[in-house]
C-alpha cells in the first residue's frame, strides 16, 4: 500500500520546516538539562554536547550561548545554511557542524547528548544500534534530553520512522536517572499546520 500524501517525503518538507520554527526558543527539555548541570557544577566551563537533528539551531544556539563545545548533526545541508546565517549565533568557535545521517555519524565522549524531535526519524533498521551509541558516548553523570514518539502517533504509520510504547522506551532508559518524563497525546497541527495526532516523550536522563 502506498503512503498517503501527508506521510510522503520529509526531506520536501524540511525546508519548509526550518522557515516554520526560525526564532523559536529552546526546548524545554535542553533548557531542564542545562538547569541541572549548572545547579551541579556551577560556571563550569568546557562541556560538550551533540545535537543531533540540530535543524536551524534552536537549541544549538543556546548552548553556544552558555559557551558549550557543540557538534550539530543534520542531514541536510539547510540545516546548517539557517543557523550560521542567524543573527543570534555566538561563540562560533566552539561549534562543529557535520552533515550526515545519524547512523554514519560517531563522536567523542560528551556531557550531553541532545535529541529533540530528532530520533523518530531515524529507520527502525538503524535505531537500537544507533541508541546504544548514545548511550555508551555519555560520560557517567552526563546526560540525555529530547524527544521519542510513541506508538498511538499519527507517523507511526511511516514505515520509516520509529516510534515506541512506553514499555519500550523505559527499557531504553536503564542505563539513566530519570529526571524528566513526561507523556503527552493530543490532536494538533504541526509546524506547516497539518493536522496530526501526537504521541510523544519528553525525556532528560541522567546517566548512571
Amino acid at each position: 500500500m502506498s503512503e498517503s500524501p501527508q506521510f510522503q517525503s520529509f526531506d520536501e518538507k524540511w525546508p519548509q520546516y526550518y522557515q516554520a520554527v526560525a526564532g523559536r526558543v529552546p526546548r524545554n527539555t535542553l533548557l531542564t538539562a542545562l538547569e541541572r548541570f549548572d545547579s551541579e557544577e556551577p560556571g563550569k566551563t568546557g562541556r560538550f554536547a551533540v545535537d543531533l537533528g540540530c535543524g536551524e539551531g534552536r537549541d544549538a544556539i543556546e548552548l553556544l550561548r552558555r559557551d558549550w563545545r557543540v557538534l550539530a548533526i543534520d542531514g541536510h545541508p539547510e540545516a546548517f545554511e539557517q543557523m550560521l546565517a542567524r543573527p543570534d549565533l555566538q561563540n562560533v568557535e566552539l561549534l562543529e557542524t557535520k552533515l550526515a545521517k545519524f547512523h554514519e555519524v560517531s563522536w567523542r565522549t560528551a556531557d550531553l547528548v541532545n535529541a529533540s524531535f530528532s530520533l523518530p526519524f531515524c529507520p527502525p533498521e538503524y535505531f537500537l544500534e544507533f541508541w546504544d551509541e548514545i548511550v555508551q558516548s555519555i560520560r557517567p553523570g552526563g546526560r540525555f534530553c529530547g524527544q521519542l514518539f510513541g506508538d498511538r502517533d499519527d507517523w507511526a504509520k511511516i514505515p520509516t520512522n520509529t516510534h515506541h510504547t512506553r514499555a519500550q522506551v523505559e527499557k531504553l532508559l536503564d542505563s539513566f536517572e530519570i529526571e524528566v518524563f513526561n507523556e503527552e497525546e493530543s490532536d494538533g497541527k504541526t509546524a506547516l499546520l497539518e493536522p496530526k495526532h501526537w504521541h510523544i516523550f519528553h525525556i532528560v536522563a541522567r546517566k548512571k
